[in-house]
C-alpha cells in the first residue's frame, strides 16, 4: 500500500486529534504493508514533526496565523476555496495512494480517500463553538462526505452516531479506538516530586481536571458539584485545573479566580506535554463531567495512570472507561458531588477502580489503531 496521511493537526495546541495524528503517523511506518508513507503538511511533504517541540507555544505559529484568517469572514471564504486547491495541487499525480484526512476534511484527490470524523459536536452541539467555525467546518464537512470512500471513527457510539446524522451505510464507517501515551502510567513520588513541587502540589493531594476551558465541557456543573464537598475535604484535596482556555470560557475563568480565591481550586492553565502525565500520576481523582465527547482521551490517560475516574455517563465515556469509572447524569450536581466525595475517601472503592481502570486502559493500543486503520486503507483499495 502507499498512503498519504494529512498531519496538519500536529500543532499548538496540541490536542487530542494532534496527538491521535501523530501517534497514528508514527505506528503507521511500522506496518509492512505499508510500502510509502508520505505527509502532507499544510501544502508540501514533510517528515514527521516532533509532539513536544510542536506542544511549545510560538507567537508566529502557522496555526496562529490561520486562526487569524479564519476569523475574518472574507478571508475564511478565500481560505476556505483557495486551500483545497493548493493541497489538490500537490498531492496530484499519486492516485496511486490512499489519501487519509485525520480531522474531518479532505481536499479533492483522484484516488481513494478515507476521513477520520472524531465527533459530531459542530452539529449537535453547534451552541458550543464559535459561530465562523460552525459555518467553516460544516461546509468543509459537507465536501467531506461527498469524496470519502470510507470514514472511521474514534468509537462505535460516534460511528452509530454518524451513520444515522448523516444517512450514512454503516458499511462505510469503521470505528478505531484510539489510545493514549506509554508515558501515561503509575509512577512513584520520587519520579514525580520535582513537578509536584514545581507547582505547589502534593503526592494524591488534588482532584485533577484535564481539558480545554469551554461550555462543552461542563465546568459549570463540576464547579458546583466541588463547592458543595465539605470545606476540610475541599481544602484537603484542591480542584486542579489544566487546559487550554477556549472559546466562551470569560465566565468560566471567573468563577475559578473565585475558587480559587475560596482556597479550594488552581488553574494551571497550559502545561508542558513533559509533565502532563506526572500530574496525572499525582493525582488522587481525575474527575471529567463533560456533556459530549468523541472519545474522551483524558479519562483514558487518567486510568492508565493508575487514577480513580469520576466522570458523566454522556455519549462516548461509558465506552471508553467501561467498568472502571464511577458514572452519573452530566446535570446531576449533587450526585457528582457524592461519587468524588467517595472517590476521594473511600479507600476500598479507589484500590478496585485502580485495578479496573488499568486492566480497561490495557485494551487500547496505538499499535492496534494503525493496524485496524491500515485494514480501512485495504478495503478501500480492494
Amino acid at each position: 500500500m502507499k498512503v498519504i496521511l494529512s498531519i496538519d493537526p500536529i500543532r499548538f495546541p496540541l490536542t487530542g486529534i494532534g496527538r491521535y495524528t501523530y501517534e497514528l503517523a508514527k505506528h503507521l511506518k511500522e506496518i509492512a504493508e505499508i510500502e510509502e508513507l508520505k505527509f502532507l503538511s499544510t501544502y508540501r511533504f514533510r517528515s514527521l514533526p516532533d509532539p513536544l517541540q510542536v506542544a511549545v507555544p510560538n507567537t508566529l505559529s502557522s496555526n496562529k496565523l490561520r486562526q487569524t484568517v479564519l476569523k475574518n469572514t472574507v478571508t475564511r471564504g478565500l481560505y476556505s476555496l483557495v486551500s483545497p486547491l493548493l493541497k489538490q495541487q500537490v498531492i496530484s499525480g499519486y492516485a496511486d495512494h490512499v489519501f487519509h484526512g485525520p480531522n474531518f476534511y479532505l481536499p479533492p484527490f483522484a484516488g481513494p480517500s478515507v476521513c477520520t470524523f472524531h465527533d459530531l459536536s459542530i452539529f449537535t452541539w453547534a451552541h458550543c463553538h464559535p459561530p465562523e467555525r460552525v459555518k467553516y467546518m460544516r461546509r468543509e464537512i459537507a465536501a467531506t462526505l461527498k469524496r470519502a470512500n470510507m470514514l472511521i471513527t474514534d468509537t462505535e457510539t460516534t460511528r452509530q452516531e454518524v451513520a444515522a446524522y448523516f444517512n450514512w451505510p454503516l458499511d462505510k464507517i469503521r470505528a478505531v479506538p484510539l489510545a493514549c501515551s506509554d508515558d501515561f502510567r503509575p509512577r512513584s513520588l520520587e519520579e514525580i516530586k520535582p513537578v509536584l513541587t514545581k507547582h505547589g502540589l502534593s503526592y494524591q493531594g488534588y482532584s485533577l481536571y484535564v481539558g480545554t476551558i469551554e461550555p462543552r465541557k461542563n465546568l459549570d456543573v463540576l464547579l458546583d458539584a466541588y463547592a458543595l464537598l465539605p470545606q476540610t475535604v475541599r481544602q484537603q484535596w484542591p480542584l486542579i485545573l489544566i487546559g487550554y482556555q477556549g472559546w466562551r470560557s470569560e465566565h468560566l475563568h471567573v468563577r475559578i479566580e473565585a475558587a480559587v480565591s475560596e482556597g479550594w481550586a488552581h488553574y494551571l492553565g497550559f502545561v508542558e506535554a513533559a509533565e502532563l502525565p506526572l500530574l496525572y500520576a499525582g493525582a488522587r481523582v481525575f474527575v471529567f463531567p463533560s456533556l459530549y465527547e468523541g472519545f474522551g482521551l483524558p479519562v483514558l490517560e487518567a486510568m492508565a495512570s493508575g487514577i480513580p475516574v469520576v466522570c458523566s455517563n454522556a455519549s462516548t465515556l461509558p465506552e471508553v472507561t467501561g467498568e472502571a469509572a464511577a458514572l452519573c447524569d452530566p446535570q446531576d450536581v449533587e450526585g457528582l458531588t457524592e461519587l468524588i466525595n467517595r472517590a476521594l475517601q473511600d479507600e476500598n472503592w479507589r484500590e478496585l477502580a485502580v485495578k479496573k481502570g488499568l486492566l480497561q486502559a490495557e485494551k487500547f493500543r496505538w499499535q492496534r489503531c494503525a493496524t485496524e486503520t491500515a485494514a480501512v486503507y485495504k478495503e478501500v483499495l480492494a
